[in-house]
């Protein structure tokens, strides 16, 4: 039905169960802060402890659990610990990722792995290993942070783009597959969000906001039950519009945005 939510909507974050996995910096930290301020019961997970501490400060009730999303079995570990101490896990969010502009000349093999490790492969596999008990129980929900850059081809994004190309595909899969039994798949398409991984990029990025108000914005999202939750609109809705133009006119016409 056309105006229906897709997703049930998250208004009510008090005691609600959230496993945060990449909180230590950016969009990942400033969701933990804000929904530590709603009231959650967190559980905060990345690769860099130290990191991951000086993020927790802010949610001192928070179960801190580092693991590196690209090992699969310190994700299952991390799991089980987590049910074996909540008994059941509400939300998952995937908010880990790597980044590093790449031109096709500079393209690797390490590249490549290290980028859909973390990315695509150790996010999917941290999706399968989360399921099974979300779908015995029939509830859970399932947060994947993928980006505009999966939306078409773009310089730089060699990779990146690539990954949450991917992504994206999987989330929309996922809910296909996932919304008949009751759990909800929440898609978040970031334009330019100011992060450690952003701070990389050595061009001018369009409509750049803070982590802060990214998670503002997934929050909103997520109380509205929308799948897709996508933002600054400003920008995400023109790469939407360019994502349609054929290939014959969309190459020249980045290529003349990008200077590439």
């Amino acid at each position: 039905m056309i105006g229906r939510p897709l997703n049930p909507p998250l208004t009510d974050w008090r005691g609600r169960r959230v496993w945060l996995v990449g909180a230590s910096t950016g969009i990942g930290a400033a969701l933990a802060r804000a929904l530590a301020a709603r009231g959650a019961q967190l559980a905060l997970s990345a690769r860099h402890p130290d990191k991951l501490a000086e993020a927790a400060a802010a949610c001192p009730d928070a179960l801190l659990l580092p693991l590196d999303l690209s090992h699969e079995n310190q994700f299952a570990a991390v799991h089980q610990r987590l049910l074996a101490q909540w008994g059941a896990i509400d939300v998952v969010m995937f908010v880990a990722g790597t980044y590093r502009p790449l031109r096709a000349w500079e393209l690797d093999a390490a590249a490549v792995y290290e980028t859909m490790a973390v990315n695509l492969t150790g996010t999917l596999c941290g999706v399968a290993t989360v399921l099974p008990p979300m779908l015995a129980r029939g509830a859970g929900s399932i947060v994947l942070v993928a980006s505009v850059a999966g939306y078409r081809g773009l310089p730089r994004a060699l990779l990146y783009g690539s990954s949450k190309a991917a992504l994206i595909n999987f989330a929309e899969t996922l809910y296909l597959d996932l919304a008949p039994r009751g759990l909800g798949v929440y898609l978040v398409d970031p334009g330019f969000v100011a992060t450690p991984l952003t701070a990389a990029n050595d061009f001018r990025m369009p409509a750049l906001i803070d982590a802060d108000t990214a998670a503002r914005e997934i929050l909103t999202g997520m109380a509205r039950g929308e799948f897709e939750i996508h933002f600054p609109k400003r920008f995400t809705r023109v790469m939407k519009a360019l994502a349609l133009l054929p290939r014959r006119c969309y190459f020249p016409l980045i290529r003349r945005i990008t200077g590439a």
